[in-house]
């Protein structure tokens, strides 16, 4: 590796909180700029009736309302008159965060782990179908009103945990038991997850009041309920206490890392796994347990598209899983990091439907640029993960056994001396 690369990787790895926020802020004005002049020259070729003229020809898309449209839009234009905090913008955006904090802490979860999830998109899928059939068949009999609320909702989230969970174990015992890599194992379980829920919707829970490939729709009090006077309307697919909840979770997974045995050991497997096994750390035990932890989170995620959204499972589910892997290299792998990482993509979302409605610039175009900002803003952390990897970077010169520096005129020789060896 050339010396230039290794002392970036270096700095990289020891740069601080505050230090990684500045060069992700750097880097998203970075991406501002190099995406601003690609649609400003993308709009030299596409045809208009009024734009700006240069030097003969006309530029069609203006990136200043472009970008005004993506992050301001997003939020609802707060700048104009008439906006209000509970808008449909904002909640579009408040949605895509709330799944994406359960799908990047799913990730999280098994990078901090030292095991690739890139399966969380079949544990959600798997999940939300485990969550929707469980609540249609509770609600038959269990009470409707507040109580069917208090009761089905939380059955429905334990439901797509266990799905999810139980789907994100069988990738963690083939890793354990058969030494399969999770890399391939899992992204082979998307697939399966697919085949195998579109074949039980098929045959069994299909609604049959629907053309659409549908379950039932669930009752409408089992629904993640809004906010009085406060939330957003019902109509608007979210809710705060969804949001809520989502948080709070976020900051489990952070005092489960911080402050318990099983983080710890969760942490040092992933760190040093030579260590964490000569420490008593069961390496089987612990590959299976954090990745059926990474899929129920997985699953969660499924079960508030369920509960939240759609109110049934529909067979094309979204790339949610997919975008938590962005949302967790971006984040770090750091569960309150997932929370503002969650949030710029919920933006990103948000704000290429504003553009769609608000200008004429194509949506292949509007991809480009919100997948410029994603690059340019996860690479530095990408790379940092990389280096953290591969590169040691503990000093080279000797230590004493107090933890200070030895002077330079000490050897590593035994102290006593040759003639008491």
């Amino acid at each position: 590796m050339p010396d230039r690369i290794r002392r970036l990787l270096e700095r990289l790895i020891q740069a601080s909180v505050m230090e990684r926020i500045a060069i992700s802020v750097a880097a998203l004005f970075a991406a501002v700029l190099v995406g601003g002049v690609l649609v400003f020259i993308s709009g030299s070729f596409a045809s208009c009736r009024s734009g700006l003229d240069v030097a003969g020809t006309t530029f069609c898309y203006n990136p200043m309302q472009v970008y005004y449209e993506l992050f301001l839009g997003a939020l609802g234009h707060p700048l104009e008159g008439g906006w209000s905090l509970t808008n449909y913008n904002l909640a579009t955006t408040l949605q895509q965060t709330t799944l994406l904090i359960f799908a990047g802490l799913s990730v999280a979860v098994a990078f901090r782990a030292g095991l690739l999830n890139i399966g969380t998109q079949g544990q959600l899928v798997v999940g939300g179908l485990a969550t929707a059939v469980t609540v249609v068949f509770a609600a038959s009999i269990i009470p409707s009103g507040f109580v069917g609320t208090v009761v089905l909702i939380p059955i429905g989230v334990l439901a797509g945990a266990i799905g999810g969970g139980l789907y994100g174990a069988i990738p963690g015992v083939l890793k354990a038991y058969a030494d399969a890599n999770e890399v391939i194992t899992t992204i082979m379980l998307n697939f399966i997850a697919v085949g195998i829920t579109s074949t039980l919707l098929s045959w069994q829970f299909q609604d049959p009041e629907s053309n659409n490939p549908r379950t039932e729709p669930i009752p409408e009090y089992a629904e993640i309920p809004t906010v009085p006077y406060i939330g957003f309307s019902g109509g608007m697919d979210f809710s705060l206490l969804a949001l809520g909840f989502a948080i709070a979770l976020m900051i489990g997974i952070a005092w489960l890392f911080a402050r318990t045995s099983f983080g710890y050991e969760l942490r040092t497997s992933g760190i040093q796994p030579a260590a964490a096994a000569y420490g008593g750390v069961n390496e089987k035990r612990m590959t299976v347990a954090s990745m059926t932890l990474s899929g129920a989170l997985g699953g969660i995620a499924g079960a508030f598209w369920v509960l939240m959204v759609h109110g049934s499972w529909l067979e094309n589910v979204p790339s949610i899983g997919f975008d938590g892997i962005a949302v967790s290299v971006l984040a770090g792998n750091n569960p309150l990091g997932v929370g503002a990482a969650a949030f710029l993509f919920g933006i990103l979302e948000s704000g290429s439907n504003s553009i769609g409605t608000a200008t004429d610039v194509p949506p292949e175009l509007v991809g480009i640029l919100t997948g410029l900002i994603i690059l340019f803003v996860a690479m530095p952390e990408f790379f940092r993960m990389i280096g953290t990897r591969y590169i040691d970077v503990r000093p080279t010169e000797p230590a004493r056994t107090d933890g200070g520096r030895a002077p330079a005129d000490e050897t590593t020789e035994d102290p006593r001396g040759a003639d008491d060896a």
